[in-house]
């Protein structure tokens, strides 16, 4: 007996340092960055809504998931994440038999994002070719047409920030 809760009492203390972790709760950035300034991003697109979209929603992940404070000054911050929409489509995925109407449609988004601390210039993080994509649905009915195009927007631009935070937290 007593044999049995030994072991079972030293599996417990050294399951802690194993090295796992839960995913989304690592931090491989360094200690002493503090503060996260993520200005509006360039916009290489004719989709104007996203520039400030996408870093207000990763903003809004950054405080709601982190320690870390998010400011609006760049200058003001250990660290700066720069983002570029390098691309921006929208194209349909089905079509109504009967009619030809599309009812379904896809997003998709590229970026570029940089993650670098400010004082030494070194990068932190850095992916150049980001995609994302979310899909919507169109009613056939013209009497139930509700434009779901900014609500998939939106949940994209969620869904990018959820997947940048964690990349940067995991160091992916």
């Amino acid at each position: 007996m007593r044999t049995g809760a030994l072991v079972a009492l030293l599996a417990i203390l050294w399951t802690p340092g194993c090295g796992y972790h839960i995913a989304g709760r690592a931090d491989r950035l360094p200690r002493h960055v503090q503060t996260i300034a993520i200005p509006a991003f360039t916009n290489l697109t004719t989709r104007y809504r996203l520039t400030e979209r996408l870093p207000s929603a990763i903003a809004h992940e950054f405080i709601a998931r982190t320690r870390y404070q998010v400011v609006t000054d760049p200058e003001q911050a250990d660290a700066v994440l720069r983002g570029v929409i390098v691309s921006y489509n929208s194209y349909p995925t089905v079509f109504d038999p009967a009619t030809g109407r599309a009812t379904g449609v896809a997003l998709s988004v590229v970026l570029q994002l940089t993650l670098t601390e400010r004082a030494t210039g070194k990068v932190l993080f850095s992916r150049p070719h980001w995609e994302a994509r979310e899909r919507y649905e169109i009613p056939v009915d013209e009497k139930a047409y509700l434009d779901e195009s900014d609500a998939a927007l939106e949940r994209l631009c969620r869904q990018v920030a959820r997947a940048v935070v964690s990349a940067i937290l995991e160091n992916f």
